[in-house]
C-alpha cells in the first residue's frame, strides 16, 4: 500500500508536471504568435465605440486586387468574380484610372474621390518643390507623415463621423491625416499570407457590434507582381488571377457565414500592358539634367521657368513615342496641369514606352515585361475591373466605363456618412455617375 503522503506527493508532481507542460506549450504559442505578428501585427487605435446611429448601418469591405486589368476575370475565368457581376454590379470595360495610371497615386484617388494633383499623391514618387522634399513609396517615413496626403480617406471620414474602421493595407492608411487612423490597421508587409489577409478581415466581422468596423480596406498585389514581371499574357498572370478568384470566394463564403449586411466592392487601380522597345532616356534627346533642381522617374522640377521652357523647347518633336507640354497646357481631361508636385515640363508616353528623365545605372538590365501609368483614355489595356455585390446593390447591372474617382461617393452613401461639408474641400466624384448601382429604398 502507498502511503497517504507519497500519493500526496504523486499527485502534486502531476500537477506540476501538468503546469508546466501547459505552461511550455503556452510559451511556444505565444512565442509562435509573437513571431507572427513581428512581421505585421494589428494596431488599434481607440476611438470609442461605434455611435449608436451607426451600429444598424451596413458594412462595406473595399478590395483592391493591384494590376488586375478588365478583362483579367472573363480571360482567366475568374469564376467567383464572374458570380459577384451576376449578383450586383460590374464595369465589362472597365473602371478608368486617374492619371498617371500607377498604384500610389489611385489607391488614394479611390479613397479620396479627389484626382491626383488635387490630393497631392501625383506619383508613387515625386518632389514637392514647396517642402523641398521626396515623397517615396519605398520611405517608410513619408508613407506615414500625414502631411503629405490631401483629400479625407474614406477611414477618416468614418472616424470623424462616429464610425469604426480597418484597414489591411491601402495607400495612405498608415499615415496620421488629419490626426485620425483607423480603428485597426497594419504596416504593410508584402509577405503576409493572402489567407490570413482575409482570415483577419472575417475576425473584424466577428467582433462585438460595438467595436466592428463598418469601413474595411483589404490589399493584394498578385496580379500587379506577375503581370510586370512576365507580362499580361503570362501564364503567371494566370495563375495569380485564380490565387486571387479563390481568395475572394473565400471572403464571399465568410461573409455569408457572418449573417451581415456586406456590402463587397472588389476593383484595382488600374490594369497593365505589354511593353515596346527599350528605355527612353530623355537626357538623349536634348534634356539637360543640369537645369534641374530635382529629378525623379520623368519628372523634372526646373530650377527656373525659364529653364522649363528651355527643357520644353528641347524635348518637343523630337519623338513620336512621347509629347512634352508646359505643366499648365497638359490636357484638361487628365486633371494634371496644376500642382508643382507634378513637375515641368510634363511627358505623356504615346504608347507603352519606358521612360526615364536620365540613363539609370541601377535600372535593371532585362526591364519589366509589362508596365502601366499610360493614358487610360487612349489604352485600354489601363482600365481597371470594378465588382459591386450585397444587399445594398442591384443584381446584374452593368456599367459603362467611368472614372474611379466616383467610389468615393458610393461607399459613403451606402455607409451613411456625409461627404457635403468636408474640411478638405468638395471631392471630383459625383454620385450620380454609378449610384444607379444602389437599391432604393
Amino acid at each position: 500500500m502507498h502511503s497517504p503522503l507519497k500519493s500526496s506527493l504523486k499527485l502534486s508532481l502531476r500537477r506540476i508536471s501538468t503546469r508546466i507542460l501547459y505552461f511550455a506549450l503556452a510559451t511556444i504559442w505565444l512565442a509562435a504568435a509573437s513571431y507572427g505578428q513581428a512581421i505585421s501585427p494589428v494596431i488599434t487605435v481607440d476611438h470609442g465605440p461605434n455611435a449608436p446611429q451607426h451600429l444598424a448601418k451596413p458594412y462595406v469591405i473595399l478590395v483592391s486586387l493591384d494590376g488586375f486589368r478588365y478583362d483579367y476575370a472573363k480571360r482567366y475565368h475568374a469564376d467567383h468574380l464572374l458570380a459577384l457581376a451576376a449578383q450586383g454590379a460590374s464595369a465589362p470595360e472597365g473602371m478608368l484610372p486617374a492619371y498617371p495610371s500607377i498604384t500610389f497615386p489611385n489607391h488614394y484617388t479611390i479613397v479620396t474621390g479627389l484626382y491626383p494633383e488635387h490630393h497631392g499623391i501625383v506619383a508613387n514618387s515625386f518632389y514637392d518643390p514647396a517642402r523641398k522634399d521626396v515623397y517615396s513609396y519605398h520611405d517608410a517615413k513619408s508613407v506615414a507623415d500625414g502631411t503629405w496626403y490631401g483629400g479625407t480617406p474614406l477611414w477618416v471620414l468614418a472616424e470623424q463621423q462616429g464610425m469604426r474602421s480597418a484597414s489591411f493595407f491601402w495607400v495612405g492608411s498608415e499615415a496620421d491625416i488629419q490626426g485620425v487612423l483607423p480603428t485597426y490597421y497594419l504596416k504593410f508587409d508584402g509577405s503576409f499570407p493572402n489567407r490570413k489577409r482575409v482570415e483577419q478581415v472575417l475576425a473584424w466581422l466577428r467582433l462585438p457590434p460595438e467595436q466592428r468596423p463598418h469601413m474595411i480596406t483589404l490589399y493584394f498585389s498578385d496580379t500587379d507582381t506577375a503581370g510586370h514581371r512576365y507580362g499580361p499574357d503570362s501564364p503567371q498572370v494566370a495563375e495569380a488571377v485564380h490565387e486571387l478568384d479563390g481568395e475572394i470566394g473565400k471572403l464571399v463564403d465568410g461573409i455569408r457565414e457572418s449573417k451581415l449586411p456586406v456590402d463587397l466592392i472588389v476593383l484595382a487601380d488600374h490594369g497593365m500592358v505589354s511593353v515596346k522597345g527599350a528605355p527612353i532616356h530623355l537626357d538623349q534627346y536634348g534634356l539637360n539634367p543640369s537645369s534641374f533642381t530635382q529629378i525623379v522617374g520623368s519628372s523634372v522640377y526646373p530650377k527656373s521657368d525659364d529653364d522649363a521652357q528651355k527643357a520644353y523647347e528641347a524635348l518637343r518633336g523630337k519623338s513620336d513615342k512621347f509629347i512634352v507640354y508646359r505643366r499648365a497646357q497638359v490636357p484638361a481631361y487628365l486633371h494634371f496641369d496644376s500642382n508643382p508636385r507634378e513637375g515641368d515640363p510634363v511627358v505623356i508616353p504615346t504608347g507603352p514606352y519606358f521612360i526615364n528623365a536620365i540613363a539609370d545605372l541601377r535600372a535593371p538590365e532585362h526591364p519589366p515585361e509589362g508596365a502601366h501609368g499610360y493614358d487610360a483614355t487612349r489604352m485600354p489595356e489601363m482600365k481597371a475591373i470594378f465588382f459591386a455585390a450585397g444587399p445594398d446593390i442591384q443584381p446584374g447591372i452593368a456599367l459603362e466605363p467611368f472614372e474611379n474617382v466616383n467610389v468615393y461617393p458610393l461607399v459613403a452613401k451606402i455607409l451613411g456618412l456625409d461627404i457635403t461639408n468636408l474640411k478638405t474641400g468638395p471631392v471630383d466624384g459625383k454620385l450620380s455617375v454609378v449610384g444607379g448601382i444602389l437599391k432604393t429604398k
